[in-house]
């Protein structure tokens, strides 16, 4: 029984976990460089990294921490 639902599970994690990427939208892009120093500058990079990413190429991005109040 234990083996039956281990295989049952991990068929099931293979088969619903797909290798898939979702990039950023372009609005979402505008919202996050509108606080950077300059504007078009970052936009041109996150332009370049989502075309990077759509296309399957491994990109590195900063993480920006979390600033709660």
């Amino acid at each position: 029984m234990k083996l039956a639902l281990n295989l049952f599970l991990s068929i099931f994690a293979l088969f619903t976990f797909d290798n898939v990427t979702f990039s950023l939208t372009n609005y979402q892009i505008r919202k996050i460089c509108k606080k950077a120093k300059k504007e078009s500058t970052c936009i041109k990079k996150f332009q370049v990294r989502k075309d990077k990413l759509n296309d399957g190429d491994l990109i590195e991005i900063p993480v920006i921490p979390y600033e709660g109040n």
